[in-house]
């Protein structure tokens, strides 16, 4: 084989590099709206607001889980079908396959207290106030791992 017949392997080009995914404007404004609303339940529920009660903080919760998944989605250019946890969640796996796997059960779990997207089948059970330290924790989580995907893992 003659030098110069075949590219370097170097210079050879693979799907990821024609691929090219363009982050999509705005993630960064979706980002840190999500972190301003964890902010302000956490503050909310360590004070013990009495105006932020447990559907509240819960609406503030999920809010932010919306915020903080659409960064990461728009940062590398993609979008879920629709906003539903349950659509988050699929977008999720589909764009970071295994990103969520630890709290993916925790996040559908979040679907139970509002079913509002069927009229006909429509249903609000707000939490029990025990149930929002988790759901705060749970933000935390999701927060940590967009912060991960949108800085490639630079912190």
């Amino acid at each position: 084989m003659s030098k110069g017949k075949y590219p370097a392997a170097s210079a050879l080009i693979g799907f990821n590099d024609i691929k090219a995914v363009e982050p999509i404007e705005g993630w960064k404004s979706f980002f840190d709206e999500g972190s301003a609303f964890l902010k302000t339940g956490i503050g909310a529920y360590q004070k013990n607001k009495k105006a932020f009660t447990p559907e509240i903080l819960y609406n503030i919760v999920a809010m932010a889980i919306e915020k903080f998944v659409m960064a990461a989605l728009m940062k590398h250019g993609a979008l879920p079908y629709n906003h539903t946890i349950t659509d988050l969640v699929e977008s999720l796996d589909e764009v970071f396959p295994g990103m969520i796997n630890e709290i993916r059960e925790q996040l559908l779990d979040l679907d139970r207290y509002q079913e509002i997207c069927d009229i006909d089948a429509f249903s609000i059970s707000p939490p029990e106030s025990d149930e929002i330290p988790g759901m705060l924790d749970l933000g935390m989580r999701m927060q940590q791992l967009a912060r991960i995907r949108i800085t490639g893992g630079l912190q």
